[in-house]
């Protein structure tokens, strides 16, 4: 049993066996209470695999509390599927419409973060459960009661049995790392006005820490509501802010900081300290937040409105120093949101482009995140897709053929079906070898001790508590064997049964594995994969746009603008969801696949750039700083074309053995015009040499060189950006190309 997931915390045998336990208290608890307690048989099944259904089969990430009260908010809508089942048990047509409309809905709810997915497999089986004859809408009663007493003794058991700790939480992790920026702008504002390699190191720390994979499932900042796309934005604002100040250039050799820039530091230091602080708990204050707010105002006014120009070594600087706190500020800003949500005390209109979601109401966002991902691009619809038609066949089949125990068919197409078609066929031969040693043990057991319930039922919590322990660890053979043993002995105590139950058991494990199967390779048969490489190829050609049409406006002089960036945005959130999703399926050789990763902050750092740019106008800029900028963007862009030329043409290098090539989206569509662009598959590291000045360009500054403060802002972004970029194809450079 048991959800697909990554390998995050939460999975030791020590928790495991927790777990176990207190799943086998509630289960046990409610199935004897009302079977030999109450002589409700219905409530009693009912209550048992309610449990069953949200501890085992699901996978509700985080500490017992957090499990707790993720189901007590899944409570109502157990109700509601339980009904639902119910109801549309009359009719096989109607339970299979029924399928596939809630199969869809439950599994695409995945888009919502983890631990709607966790819930998700869960939920399935309850509505699952009562959608099988008997039609007896008269038991509904009983259905509800013996389901409802099940869930709150696991709830109570997620509480009080053997807690576990709380790791460090996403607030935590990003309070450390303003922490970490605040003595980095120290350092940056005293001689020798440089990062010691001390400090060096704990920025490489802090940012790796906010990686999402680093952190619990249950504490990544991943749905949809407010305070957690607030509390993600600030993980990635501290992670930009120390990026900043990593590369932040000193001042020219032998002079100090202007008193401007030194303000400005400064006030991003305090501002940061008391973010961190509120995110800790220790503070609830924002005057700094605001002061650095007003100074960065001012500073980008006075950089708007100079009609004299720096010379490069100033202008670099306090380009530099304007990035730092921009990403100063956002991570003021976004702190201040995931703290307060809705109550967060910061000017009305301000930054609301990029954080748009403040004062969104929760449906809105919930609205806002599914239509996001409502179409064949998207992972979490072609996991809903997949799920829906393949437990919508089972359903019929189970409906035509009458098997009996149809719901063990439908079980197996949920626990056993996986992302991808290779996973999916080794999960299901690992599942049918335990499914007999299983049902081979189950009937001896059921033979020898025949209708003697009292054995079943002392026998029953021992059996559990193995099963719910060593499946998880063992793997899913294991998880099999040992769950169609609990199924033998419970239904024992249902009804007389023989040794014939374990033959149903492993009639219906096989035609449940069988259409997992064959929807596996029907639909999207490669999982994340082909997607992750069309996505990531297509948000690399909507990053070029963006920065071709950015250092136009800026070569015009062209008037604060607000731009239209929808396309960059959706292609970032289509190429996130695929790269997190492939952290779950297994590897492929991929030798020179892209940075995946860099990719997808790139993005961000593209995005933000880009308005951050535009929101203010500049002079026009002269001919020789045109030229200069002109062609650091066309060296960018070209590389940036090669990029998602590469990623597109990845799947067809580093397929499984047996799998197809991935067919071209639209970037492989487009290919005509990145080939033209880089046709002769010139390397990252020659264009990232042109850009960082190394080889000649077309108007080479030098210390002396007068030019505009947003001519310096744009200059700084494509530098950062060249650095993404090389990091992106880095991988790709410790390969042979192996394209045709």
């Amino acid at each position: 049993m048991g959800a697909e997931r990554d390998g995050s915390a939460g999975r030791g045998p020590g928790t495991v066996a927790r777990r176990a336990i207190r799943t086998t208290l509630a289960a046990c608890g409610g199935f004897y209470l009302f079977l030999y307690g109450l002589d409700e048989p219905v409530a009693a099944t009912y209550a048992l695999f309610g449990v069953v259904s949200m501890a085992a089969l699901s996978h509700i990430p985080g500490t017992g509390r957090q499990r707790a009260a993720v189901m007590v908010r899944t409570t109502p809508a157990v109700w509601l599927l339980v009904a639902a089942g119910t109801y549309l048990a009359v009719r096989t047509w109607a339970a299979v419409a029924g399928m596939l409309l809630i199969g869809f809905v439950l599994a695409f709810v995945a888009a919502a973060g983890p631990r709607a997915a966790g819930a998700s497999p869960g939920l399935q089986l309850l509505y699952i459960m009562p959608s099988f004859p008997p039609y007896a809408p008269d038991t509904l009663g009983q259905r509800l009661l013996g389901v409802t007493v099940g869930l709150a003794l696991l709830v109570l058991a997620e509480l009080f049995v053997l807690p576990e700790p709380r790791g460090p939480t996403y607030r935590r992790l990003a309070a450390e790392a303003g922490t970490v920026a605040v003595r980095c702008a120290a350092e940056l504002n005293r001689p020798p006005y440089a990062l010691s390699a001390a400090s060096v190191a704990a920025v490489h720390a802090a940012g790796e820490s906010l990686r999402p994979l680093r952190v619990d499932e249950a504490d990544r900042p991943a749905g949809p509501g407010l305070r957690d796309r607030a509390l993600a934005h600030t993980g990635l604002t501290a992670r930009t802010l120390l990026g900043r100040l990593l590369h932040l250039p000193p001042p020219p050799p032998g002079k100090a900081p202007l008193p401007p820039g030194a303000e400005l530091l400064d006030s991003v230091g305090r501002a940061v300290a008391e973010s961190a602080a509120l995110l800790s708990g220790a503070g609830g204050g924002n005057e700094e937040a605001l002061h650095l707010r007003r100074l960065r105002e001012e500073a980008g006014d006075r950089a708007e409105h100079e009609r004299q120009g720096l010379t490069a070594a100033r202008g670099r600087r306090r380009a530099a120093l304007l990035e730092v706190a921009d990403a100063a500020v956002a991570y003021t800003t976004a702190a201040e949101l995931a703290v307060r949500g809705r109550r967060a005390r910061i000017p009305g209109g301000v930054d609301a482009i990029r954080f748009w979601y403040a004062g969104r109401g929760a449906p809105l966002l919930w609205w806002h995140r599914l239509v996001a991902h409502a179409g064949p691009r998207s992972v979490y619809f072609q996991n809903a897709v997949r799920i829906a038609l393949a437990l919508g066949a089972a359903r019929t089949i189970a409906g035509v053929e009458s098997l009996p125990h149809g719901f063990w068919a439908m079980l197996a197409v949920l626990s056993l079906t996986r992302t991808t078609a290779a996973q999916t066929k080794a999960t299901v031969r690992q599942a049918l070898a335990g499914t007999l040693l299983g049902a081979l043990l189950a009937a001896g057991v059921l033979a020898l001790v025949g209708g003697r319930t009292t054995v079943y039922a002392v026998v029953l919590p021992v059996v559990m508590v193995v099963a719910f322990r060593v499946g998880p660890v063992r793997g899913v053979g294991w998880a099999q064997g040992m769950f169609t043993l609990v199924v033998s002995f419970v239904f024992a105590q249902l009804a007389p049964v023989t040794w014939r139950l374990a033959e149903v058991r492993i009639m219906d494990v096989i035609i449940g594995s069988m259409v997992g199967v064959v929807f596996g390779l029907l639909a999207w048969p490669r999982g994340a994969q082909a997607e992750l490489h069309r996505a990531v190829a297509e948000l690399l050609e909507r990053e070029a746009e963006a920065v071709e049409r950015t250092t136009a406006a800026v070569v015009a002089g062209a008037a604060g603008i607000t731009p239209d960036d929808r396309a960059l945005q959706r292609a970032l959130a289509l190429a996130e969801s695929a790269y997190a999703q492939r952290q779950g399926e297994p590897r492929a050789p991929a030798a020179g696949a892209p940075d995946w990763q860099a990719a997808v902050m790139t993005g961000h750092h593209v995005l933000w750039g880009s308005r951050r740019l535009l929101a203010r106008s500049g002079p026009v800029l002269d001919p020789a700083h045109r030229d200069r900028l002109g062609g650091r963007t066309a060296e960018l862009v070209a590389e940036m074309y090669a990029a998602a030329r590469r990623a597109v043409a990845e799947p067809a290098i580093s397929a499984p053995a047996g799998g197809a090539a991935a067919p071209g989206g639209p970037a492989a569509a487009d290919g005509v015009r990145a080939g033209a662009v880089a046709a002769d598959g010139t390397g990252a590291g020659d264009a990232a040499r042109a850009v960082d000045g190394a080889g000649p360009g077309p108007c080479p500054d030098t210390p002396e060189s007068v030019a505009p403060s947003r001519y310096f802002g744009a200059l700084a972004w494509l530098e950062s950006l060249t650095v993404d970029v090389d990091r992106v194809l880095a991988p790709c450079r410790t390969a042979p190309d192996k394209r045709k």
